[in-house]
């Protein structure tokens, strides 16, 4: 699992710092939104020749950590 999210990096001159894959100027967030909006892997794959499958894998894996690294509070009856 950690190979994996080698594949995921950061550079602060590419997008401004986003993460993206293997240096490439693709970032984790274009590819989430490609899967959100109903692209299968093969599409991506298709689309983007430089992406490999492990780096679909890893951009799942890196948003499965993000969402479990939050935190979330009972808002019910709490008052402003």
């Amino acid at each position: 699992m950690e190979d994996l999210l080698r594949r995921i990096t950061f550079n602060k001159d590419v997008l401004c710092g986003k993460p993206i894959i293997r240096g490439l100027r693709m970032s984790v967030e274009a590819v989430l939104k490609l899967l959100a909006e109903g692209a299968t892997e093969q599409e991506i794959l298709e689309d983007y020749p430089e992406l490999e499958p492990d780096d679909i894998r890893a951009i799942l894996l890196y948003a499965q950590h993000m969402v479990a690294k939050e935190d979330v509070f009972d808002r019910v009856g709490a008052q402003g």
